[in-house]
C-alpha cells in the first residue's frame, strides 16, 4: 500500500538553489539575516545576496568552474552560508565536513569529494593542513586571523560582486550539496543533492515549517549536517527569518541567546530537548518568546516531548528525514492540532511511502511493522562514485530504503520503532558500527570484535564494542583510547566489554540481536 502526502500544491521553480534561497534578499535589505551568536557580528540580507555574488566571482577568478567541489570545514557562522552558496553561485558543488572529524576522515572526504577549495577556521587549521596533504593539497582559505603557513584568508576570497559568474545549471542533474552520510550500512560515503532535490524539499516542507520572516531562530545544529544546512539555514532565510548561529551547544549558552534574541523558533535534537525538559538552569530562564520547538535527526519519546512543552509553554513537535532524501519526508508542524507525541507526523506533499516486511518484500498495513521505503523529488542522485551502495539503497522505482521500521495509524500518521539497519544514533550523529570493527581489529590484543547502540537517556544510544582479546592482557581503556584517537568525539567507544567469543551466523553475519540481549541483561 502506498501512503502518499498529497499533491503539492505550489509548483518546484525550475531554478538553482542560491537563487531561489536568496530570491527575497535584495528586497528584505537591511533586516538581519545572521547574527553570530558570540560575537553579535550581523549580516543583513543585503550583504548576504551581495557577499554570495562576491564569493562567487572571487571564486571564478582563481578559475574555481562548473562541478568543482569547494570543502566547507568549520563551525556555524554567518559566513558559512556565504561560502556554501557562492560555491554554488559559481557553479560548483559543497560538500560539508564535521569540523571535529580528524584529519584522516577529513582527508578521506576531500579525497572522495575531489574537492579543489577547503574554508577552515583558526582552531581546526592543523587539521585541515594535515588532511589536505593528504587529499592532494586543495586550496586552503582560512575564516579569520591565524598563524599559518601562507594560506590565504577569506577576505581574499572575495571579488567584484558585478564580476560574479553567469552559469548555467541544470536544477535536475546538477549536484549542489555532498554532505556524507554511511546510509543503511558501512563507511561514509557522498550524498549527491541536485538542486531540484533542495529546492523541491524546501517547497514542501514550506507550508507545514512555516517559518516567517518575523522569526527569530537558534541555529544550534551543525550546518555541516543536513538538517542544519536545509532545515534551519536555507529554510530560514527562504522565510526571512534572523538566524542565530552558535558554532557549538552549550547549555548556558544557548539559553542566553534565547533570551537575549527573543528567539521564537527553535530546532533541535534529542539531547537539547532533554535539556530543555530536566536542566535546572531552566527554571530560571525567561522563554516566553518560544513558540515552536522542533525536534529531528534521532526519535524524541513521548515522555520528554510532553515534559518540554509543559516547562517551556510552547508546542514541541518532530519529524524525520535522512541525508538521502534531502532530507525531510514527515514532519509534524506547529500548526498541526493532533496531540500524538512521538509520532513524526505524515509524509510531505508529493512524498509517497511504503511500509515492507524487509524479509519477504510484502507490504504491511496499519498497525503493521515494515521498513520504511520513501519517493519523492527529494530522493538523492545516488552515491558519489559508489553505484554498487546507490543500488543497494534506491531502487529501479524510485524507492529509497530507509532502513529505518514504522507503524502507521489510521490517521496516516508515521512513527519509527527500529531499525533494520545497523547504524548508531548518538546524539542524533551516524556512528557507522562496522566503521569501528575495522578500526578496532587492527589493534594488535583485539582478536574479533563487534559494536552494537546502547540506550542512553541523554544521548539516545552509545556506542559499546565486544571484543575477544588476544591474550589475557587487554586493557579496555587502552582500547577505547586508541579508537578516540583515530575518530570524531561522536564515533568514540563509550563502554567495552571483554568476551570469549562473538556470536555469528553460518555465512559469518555478527548477530548483533544477542549481543543486545547481552547488554540488556
Amino acid at each position: 500500500m502506498i501512503y502518499s502526502g498529497g499533491r503539492l500544491g505550489a509548483g518546484i521553480p525550475e531554478v538553482d538553489l542560491p537563487s531561489f534561497v536568496l530570491r527575497r534578499a535584495r528586497e528584505l535589505g537591511e533586516k538581519p539575516a545572521l547574527i553570530d551568536g558570540p560575537s553579535g557580528r550581523t549580516l543583513s540580507y543585503g550583504d548576504l545576496e551581495r557577499s554570495v555574488r562576491s564569493f562567487a566571482a572571487g571564486l571564478a577568478a582563481r578559475g574555481f568552474a562548473k562541478d568543482d567541489t569547494f570543502a566547507i570545514y568549520m563551525p556555524n557562522a554567518p559566513e558559512y552560508s556565504v561560502a556554501f552558496h557562492g560555491a554554488l553561485a559559481a557553479g560548483g558543488r559543497c560538500t560539508t565536513a564535521n569540523p571535529l572529524s580528524t584529519a584522516a576522515e577529513l582527508g578521506r572526504q576531500l579525497a572522495d569529494s575531489r574537492a579543489r577549495m577547503l574554508l577552515t577556521a583558526p582552531p581546526f587549521l592543523d587539521v585541515a593542513r594535515d588532511a589536505a596533504g593528504q587529499a592532494g593539497d586543495p586550496e586552503l582559505f582560512v575564516l579569520g586571523k591565524a598563524e599559518g603557513q601562507g594560506e590565504a584568508s577569506y577576505a581574499e576570497l572575495l571579488g567584484d560582486p558585478e564580476a560574479a559568474p553567469e552559469v548555467r545549471i541544470d536544477p535536475w542533474r546538477d549536484v549542489a550539496a555532498i554532505p556524507y552520510s554511511s546510509g543503511t550500512t558501512g563507511a561514509m560515503k557522498g550524498v549527491m543533492l541536485s538542486h531540484r532535490n533542495l529546492v523541491a524539499n524546501l517547497v514542501q516542507a514550506a507550508g507545514v515549517h512555516a517559518f516567517s520572516a518575523e522569526d527569530v531562530v537558534i541555529a544550534v545544529l551543525p550546518f555541516f549536517h543536513i538538517y542544519g544546512l536545509s532545515v534551519i539555514m536555507n529554510q530560514g532565510l527562504l522565510s526571512g527569518a534572523t538566524l542565530v548561529t552558535m558554532p557549538r551547544f552549550e547549555l548556558e549558552s544557548f539559553l542566553d541567546l534565547l533570551e537575549r534574541h527573543r528567539v521564537t523558533r527553535a530546532l533541535v535534537v534529542p539531547p537539547i530537548a532533554l535539556a530543555l525538559a530536566k536542566h535546572p538552569s531552566v527554571a530560571s530562564r525567561d522563554l516566553s518568546a518560544l513558540r515552536h520547538i522542533g525536534c529531528g535527526a534521532a526519535p524524541l519519546g513521548a515522555e520528554i516531548a510532553r515534559a518540554v512543552q509543559a516547562r517551556i509553554g510552547c508546542s514541541v513537535t518532530q519529524g524525520y528525514g535522512m541525508t538521502e532524501a534531502s532530507p525531510v519526508t514527515h514532519l509534524v508542524g506547529p500548526a498541526f492540532t493532533a496531540e500524538k507525541p512521538g509520532s513524526v507526523g505524515p509524509p510531505l506533499p508529493g512524498t509517497e511511502c511504503r511500509l515492507v516486511e524487509p524479509d519477504t518484500g510484502v507490504d504491511v498495513g496499519s498497525g503493521g511493522r515494515g521498513e520504511l521505503w520513501i519517493r519523492g523529488p527529494q530522493v538523492m542522485l545516488g552515491y558519489l562514485g559508489n553505484p554498487d551502495a546507490t543500488a543497494a539503497m534506491l531502487d529501479e522505482d524510485g524507492w529509497l530504503h530507509t532502513g529505518d521500521v514504522a507503524v502507521v495509524d489510521e490517521d496516516g500518521w508515521f512513527t519509527i520503532v527500529d531499525r533494520v539497519k545497523e547504524l548508531i544514533k548518538y546524539k542524533g550523529f551516524q556512528v557507522a558500527p562496522a566503521e569501528l570493527e575495522a578500526l578496532l581489529i587492527t589493534h594488535p590484543e583485539v582478536a574479533d570484535c563487534a559494536v552494537i547502540g546502547i540506550p542512553d537517556d541523554e544521548a539516545g544510544e552509545l556506542p559499546k564494542a565486544f571484543v575477544v582479546p588476544v591474550g589475557d592482557s587487554l586493557d579496555p581503556d587502552a582500547v577505547t583510547a586508541f579508537v578516540a584517537e583515530h575518530v570524531a568525539p561522536h564515533k568514540r567507544i563509550r563502554a567495552l566489554e571483554i568476551v570469549d567469543a562473538i556470536p555469528k551466523s553460518p555465512s559469518g553475519k555478527i548477530l548483533r540481536r544477542l549481543l543486545r540481549d547481552r547488554a540488556a541483561v
